[in-house]
């Protein structure tokens, strides 16, 4: 296989990692009925006048599957942080002691976890279309590497590899939409 092509399959494949990372990382974000620090990570403090992620401004702890414990290095911001958990619509009622922040993650409801998987297979599908955009793409240089005298079958050959390195992508999205939706569903 000739090098620019094996250029544009590097370049293609980079970027659906990236894509499957921040697949990852949105579907983790949907919370499963258990306690986790990283259902905060879209949550952030007014910190001496400057937006700043929860996890930056004290520590979050699981001491059990239902409870989350912030505490904050200064005391003088557990407001801050009481007033951005409610304004995130988590759906969370932060207890605020004086000392930390209690959170606890109410048990889903039938419907409620039907509406997260309704989520979940969006956010998967939003990954499976990154995906194919990608591809796309890495087919369009790819045809574009004919006026560099590449053959008409070389070309083929990369297409079939973009398109192989595609299906692969996105076998890997459906598994962790799978994994993600088992989580969700178990009571």
């Amino acid at each position: 296989m000739n090098d620019l092509i094996k250029k544009q399959l590097n370049e293609a494949q980079s970027h659906m990692d990236k894509a499957i990372e921040r697949c990852d990382n949105e579907l983790s974000k949907i919370r499963a009925g258990k306690a986790m620090p990283s259902m905060l990570d879209g949550i952030f403090v007014d910190y001496y006048g400057n937006p700043t992620p929860i996890a930056q401004v004290g520590t979050i702890n699981t001491p059990d599957a239902r409870t989350l414990i912030i505490q904050p290095w200064e005391k003088n911001i557990l407001a801050n942080i009481e007033k951005a958990i409610q304004e995130s619509n988590l759906g969370l009622n932060p207890q605020n002691d004086g000392n930390i922040i209690r959170l606890n993650i109410p048990p889903l409801t039938e419907e409620r976890r039907k509406d997260l998987v309704k989520k979940l297979k969006s956010e998967s599908e939003n990954g499976r279309v990154i995906i194919r955009n990608i591809r796309k793409e890495a087919n369009e240089k790819i045809k574009k590497l004919k006026s560099d005298g590449i053959s008409e079958d070389e070309i083929k050959i990369g297409e079939a590899e973009v398109q192989k390195l595609t299906d692969s992508y996105i076998v890997k999205v459906d598994k962790l939409s799978e994994a993600k939706e088992k989580d969700i569903m178990t009571v």
